[in-house]
């Protein structure tokens, strides 16, 4: 930062030279009295999450000042040790006086300095900051103290700095307004989606048109019986190939067989309209299956068959970012998992539940843990990925394997109740949500743009506020080249204050 870039009433000068910087520590645990019925705020990283700080959630004794530096109201707190400071780095203003961790610096700023825009300035310039100030080949991400208090500052008139804050917190507070709204408006989204979904599953999105197509629809009841004849037919000739091909290989499976929802467990389901019908994944489909579970360290090449993970899978949508591609003798090895279009894969480990339709254009490919729900018949493939995502979310927490690592296994898959209805409704359905969610979708993206937006005018005025752009300049005030004369003066003719003692007494 160089004074040429700055009005000619303002100067610059280091942190050091405007504020007094104090450290903190940690009191001995093991000495009880230290904490017991503990009445002095004790600041640490974790507290730092507002910037009007007026409390801590560890407090310390009395006695526990004699090895604490007791940080005056209204002094600035930064974090200087954590793994946040790989991403922000917390300041805020004590409303209180307040001791300090080990990974905090304080800093009391000197008489005529504006504690407040002393922080508002480290806001933006925290990634200068962290680029130039943080400490190399550190386990936890840390700044260095020295290097902080002499990091460059751009210093107006005392007045005048009490303006710029003045402004910054009026603009602020106008934008905070906006984003307020922007984020009330993308939950009120969410809950339009979940509000659409439902209605579609429960038959009341398409209800003006069952109600002109009543007569030409088929109930879920015939296309269930439609479904088993179907599986059982295919099984039967999948049987009879076999064994004109000398019973080579494997004998296929007869399609697996599930019992009937129960009584308890329609209860819970909510009513279907008439023609409709609750039937289990498990029954639509040949089968439902899962991807490789093993070692793939050495089994990834360049180019070759697509191999998708849980990271591939998004709600609704194939992800292409990051996919693994295997060789032709791997893929050809892992039948069980092989994919194809139209098959619809669940995520079982992590984002539990999450599903999406395999696209026509990937092709060829296969999968590590994912459950399989190949390709239905009858059944549209996007509405039971969409069905699969709207329910499990909340319900794969009663569905849980393991204890370390969620799951969501294949049984949980078969098991889990459709609403079936007519091919042509859901046709009619599919078509409907489409076009709903995609409207919701850009609405997302639109309110997205406008947060990023929100976040550049953000930076955009703490920019200007410290290039002095943002308010005037008064004529006939005090230069800040004489102000800070008159700190160091001061400062120089008064002993600083000492560990164990109060840290001053400066607002």
């Amino acid at each position: 930062m160089g004074a040429a870039a700055l009005p000619e009433s303002w100067c610059v000068a280091t942190l050091n030279d405007i504020a007094q910087p104090f450290g903190g520590s940690t009191p001995s645990k093991i000495d009880a009295s230290l904490w017991s019925d503990g009445t002095v705020p004790w600041v640490s990283p974790k507290d730092m999450k507002v910037f009007d700080l007026r409390g801590s959630e560890d407090l310390v004794s009395e006695k526990a000042l004699a090895r604490l530096s007791l940080i005056p109201e209204g002094s600035i707190l930064v974090v200087v040790r954590s793994g946040i400071l790989s991403r922000i780095l917390p300041v805020a203003i004590n409303h209180l006086p307040v001791t300090i961790n080990q990974d905090m610096r304080a800093f009391v700023p000197a008489p005529e300095i504006s504690a407040r825009f002393i922080a508002w300035q480290l806001l933006a310039n925290q990634r200068e900051i962290l680029g130039k100030c943080s400490k190399d080949g550190t386990t936890v991400a840390s700044i260095e103290a020295v290097a902080l208090a002499s990091f460059p500052f751009a210093l107006p008139p005392a007045a005048e700095q009490h303006r710029i804050v003045a402004k910054i917190e009026e603009l602020f507070s106008e934008l905070d307004q906006g984003v307020a709204s922007l984020k009330t408006a993308r939950e009120q989204l969410k809950v339009y989606r979940q509000s659409l979904l439902k209605n579609a599953f429960e038959g009341k999105l398409t209800a003006a048109w069952r109600a002109a197509h009543r007569d030409q629809l088929e109930t879920a009841t015939a296309l269930q019986q439609r479904i088993a004849r179907e599986r059982e037919a295919r099984y039967q000739q999948q049987l009879a190939d076999w064994q004109a091909a000398g019973q080579a290989g494997p004998k296929p499976k007869f399609p697996k067989l599930l019992p009937p929802l129960t009584a308890e467990e329609l209860a819970e389901l909510p009513e279907l309209p008439g023609g409709w019908g609750w039937i289990r994944v498990g029954e639509l489909v040949d089968r439902v299956t899962v991807g490789y579970v093993g070692p793939m360290k050495n089994e990834y090449i360049e180019q070759g068959v697509p191999f998708l993970r849980s990271q591939n899978v998004r709600e609704n949508r194939f992800d292409s970012e990051g996919l693994k591609f295997v060789s032709e003798r791997f893929h050809q090895s892992l039948s069980k998992s092989a994919l194809s279009a139209g098959d619809v894969v669940v995520v079982r480990s992590g984002s539990v539940g999450v599903s999406c339709v395999i696209p026509e254009h990937l092709g060829e490919a296969n999968c590590s843990d994912l459950v399989i729900v190949k390709a239905p018949r009858h059944v549209s493939s996007h509405l039971l990925a969409y069905y699969m995502n709207w329910q499990t979310q909340g319900r794969v927490k009663q569905k849980m394997v393991g204890v370390a690592l969620i799951h969501f296994n294949t049984k949980s898959v078969e098991g889990f109740a459709y609403p079936l209805c007519s091919e042509q409704e859901q046709q009619q359905i599919e078509k409907l949500l489409a076009e709903k969610l995609s409207e919701a979708d850009q609405l997302e993206l639109t309110l997205a743009t406008a947060l990023q937006q929100a976040d550049a005018l953000r930076q955009s005025i703490l920019k200007k506020a410290f290039h002095g752009q943002l308010v005037k300049q008064a004529k006939n005030e005090e230069p800040a080249t004489t102000l800070l004369e008159r700190i160091r003066t001061a400062r120089s003719a008064n002993q600083p204050a000492r560990r164990g003692r109060s840290a001053g007494s400066q607002p």
